[in-house]
């Protein structure tokens, strides 16, 4: 039984499939409309949503299944102090399968370890989003025709913005990609994903605070808003939170056939007046994201049919378990009652490692190498 926690969790030629389904369910619905009569959908969301928890819902019921769920901790017993293992043992009885967003990273991997059922994580913190990130897929192959010899902006907030991560992961992996990272200093791009997924794939990038600069050379510009529930300063978000402003008369200098996509909801870093610009795809991407979530409810239910056992998250990795604690306090780590410290071993020789859950880097000592479990 699969689950997808992060986009790594899908191969390339996985991916290739579910555009391929995506295509066929835009093209002919009423082939999937009773594809999972019977099935029972479970949205479990600690934080706000309306495009992802919607598009879900809407996908589940137009392949003939059902939806149940919770669209704030408030209304779930997260209130009364569940935990999130829990929760998703318990919620394992009552559906076939969860879509689970939550502000603490590594809560969807907790939940998947933990339920019966297949789990896609619909966000988790500052982390991942998988399946924002199959809709943008989806979206650029159907406006481009393709995912190689590509050059790709992302604008704003590239710290924290779990989309950016998860498509910079998903199109390193296709050649003659190049990427153009437009931010203010204190939202650059993670240092662990410019060396663990740029560096390895030997990806080229450059990095600029002027998106005027960028514009020209871009096939594709992806905005982001900056994300007002990220910071801990508020003085600090009011400061960066007008850095980029797109608008019309910026894009005089962009290709005629630039693909503007942005994962929604806008504040004002797009102007209104550039959804009339044929060029705007953001629209289109939601449309192209119920598709693919579609598409992937029906593989992990497939998957569970096939072969129920759950799959090991951390199977080929080389892990420390609590020899170290995570520090990081929007890990799940930081609130789940009696949960593992794991950390994946990234550079054995200089003792590199990250949290499984939300990615900290963190240095071991030689004595707590030799403790390496090979999973």
């Amino acid at each position: 039984m699969k689950s997808v926690i992060d986009i790594p969790d899908l191969s390339v030629e996985e991916i290739d499939e579910l555009i391929k389904t995506a295509g066929d369910i835009a093209l002919h619905p009423e082939k999937y409309a009773k594809s999972c009569e019977g099935k029972i959908l479970a949205t479990l969301f600690y934080e706000p949503s309306t495009r992802t928890r919607l598009s879900f819902t809407a996908a589940m019921m137009e392949l003939g299944g059902n939806v149940l769920g919770f669209s704030e901790p408030g209304s779930s017993s997260a209130v009364k102090g569940e935990s999130v293992a829990d929760t998703a043992r318990v919620v394992s009885c009552y559906a076939d399968i969860i879509a689970m967003r939550s502000p603490k990273e590594g809560a969807a991997f907790v939940a998947a370890k933990n339920a019966t059922i297949p789990v896609i994580n619909t966000g988790d913190g500052g982390h991942a989003h998988p399946t924002q990130t199959l809709g943008d897929l989806f979206t650029i192959y159907r406006e481009k025709g393709r995912f190689n010899n590509l050059t790709v902006g992302f604008c704003g907030d590239l710290k924290y913005g779990r989309t950016v991560h998860s498509l910079i992961e998903a199109m390193s992996r296709y050649p003659d990609v190049r990427f153009v990272l437009i931010s203010p200093d204190a939202l650059k791009l993670p240092t662990f994903v410019k060396y663990e997924i740029l560096a390895r794939h030997n990806v080229l990038y450059t990095e600029t605070d002027s998106l005027e600069e960028a514009l020209p050379s871009l096939d594709i510009l992806y905005m982001t808003r900056i994300q007002k529930e990220r910071f801990t300063d508020p003085a600090e978000y009011e400061r960066l939170k007008d850095s980029y402003i797109l608008t019309v008369e910026k894009l005089a200098s962009a290709k005629s056939d630039l693909c503007i996509m942005h994962p929604l909801p806008r504040v004002n870093e797009i102007s209104v007046k550039v959804d009339k610009d044929p060029r705007a795809c953001y629209f289109k991407q939601v449309e192209n994201g119920k598709y693919m979530r579609m598409a992937l409810i029906l593989k992990l239910l497939a998957s569970a049919k096939e072969n129920p056992e759950t799959e090991d998250l951390l199977a080929g990795r080389s892990v420390l378990i609590n020899e170290m604690k995570c520090t990081n306090p929007r890990c799940i780590t930081a609130t789940e009652q009696e949960l593992d410290h794991v950390f994946r071993v990234v550079d054995a020789e200089a003792g590199i490692c990250r949290c499984v859950y939300c990615e900290k880097k963190v240095k071991a000592d030689s004595e707590m190498m030799k403790r390496v479990v090979r999973r």
